[in-house]
């Protein structure tokens, strides 16, 4: 029998938390979406946490609450948006909002706040959250955990195929093959959207179209994929603390022109994407945030030399993927079903991912 899910995501750009409710029988469906904007304030005050400062505790558990509030208002706003009561919704799966990840760390570690028990209350559905931290005790990375759910609903007999989510990070998933591979490859959207912002006020380069103003720096770039990171083999995972402004800086003369560095950067995702990919990949098919940019799909293009789509084609809206995998998530650990791929996280074992928080 088929039940309501709702998923919530809100990626390292934190420029707005999505959630999707989705009817998951024996096929998924997904009912309605929303977005909600995130307020400015609690963005730099959450970047902050990305590297060590004093009250560091404080902060967090100020913020762990306040995101708590957020992912709140974002569900009892969509169902409102929808019309389904909470009553008629099975679960909701809450990724929560990462402040830090460390898995390679001595004791690793990986934190994501956003108080689920908050959201129970306030929303009178159980929750499930804190997916990654399972893995990790596990000795896996913790991420990606989108290529379960890309398995679960993507995987093809007759098509060699990967999945690249390009969010704030990239990460691809190599359906083809035994066993599945899945990674992050490095930075996505968010050294596009801090550069942009920085030096247009803007949140995000819309189509890509100042990136294809200008002209990618062969030095600049070369320095840049020179990082060991590249060259690391899976499984593998990376977030703002490895890729953010500060490492973008290392790489500036102050002589470059602002449209130059952008080009660069958008040279530096798709490349990155690209050298990872198998030889024998026939399509890329593209979500999160990058699938609208309509310059970096023309480079993946054009660099992989494959079919490059956006999840649409696959009948899953790029927009609401990483949403829905978390609504899938959710259900998998209500069933006391695995969330993870260990071939895909170094995890030992595959784990159910979560715990659940009752209404």
């Amino acid at each position: 029998m088929a039940s309501y899910y709702i998923g919530l995501m809100s990626g390292t750009s934190m420029d707005a938390i999505d959630a999707a409710i989705v009817q998951i029988g024996d096929t998924i469906q997904l009912i309605d979406s929303y977005s909600l904007a995130i307020p400015q304030d609690i963005q730099q005050k959450t970047r902050a946490l990305n590297h060590s400062a004093a009250n560091d505790l404080q902060s967090s558990l100020i913020l762990d609450r306040q995101w708590g509030q957020l992912f709140a208002q974002t569900v009892i706003n969509t169902l409102q948006h929808s019309g389904i009561e909470a009553a008629m919704v099975r679960a909701i799966g809450s990724h929560g909002q990462t402040v830090r990840h460390a898995p390679n760390a001595p004791y690793a570690y990986t934190l994501q706040i956003g108080d689920p028990n908050t959201i129970a209350e306030l929303c009178g559905i159980d929750v499930v959250a804190d997916f990654r931290r399972r893995d990790i005790a596990a000795g896996g990375q913790g991420a990606p955990l989108a290529p379960a759910f890309h398995q679960a609903v993507f995987a093809s007999t007759e098509e060699r195929r990967c999945i690249i989510n390009i969010g704030g990070m990239a990460n691809i998933t190599q359906l083809h093959g035994d066993p599945i591979i899945g990674f992050d490859s490095g930075p996505g959207n968010v050294l596009l959207d801090s550069w942009i912002q920085l030096h247009k006020g803007l949140a995000f380069d819309k189509n890509g179209a100042w990136a294809a103003s200008g002209k990618a720096l062969p030095g600049m770039l070369k320095a840049m994929l020179s990082d060991n990171y590249f060259s690391l083999a899976p499984p593998k995972s990376t977030g703002r603390e490895q890729f953010d402004q500060h490492w973008l800086e290392t790489f500036l003369t102050g002589s470059e022109k602002p449209e130059d560095v952008q080009a660069t950067l958008a040279e530096l995702t798709a490349r990155s994407i690209c050298s990872s990919l198998p030889t024998d990949t026939q399509a890329l098919y593209v979500c999160g945030g990058g699938a609208m940019n309509t310059y970096l799909m023309q480079r993946l293009e054009a660099i992989s030399g494959k079919t490059t789509l956006t999840t649409e084609a696959l009948g899953v809206s790029p927009q609401w993927l990483e949403a829905i995998a978390f609504a899938w998530l959710a259900k998998q650990c209500i069933e006391g079903r695995h969330g993870n791929i260990a071939s895909v996280t170094g995890a030992i074992g595959e784990r159910v991912l979560g715990a659940i928080y009752q209404a």
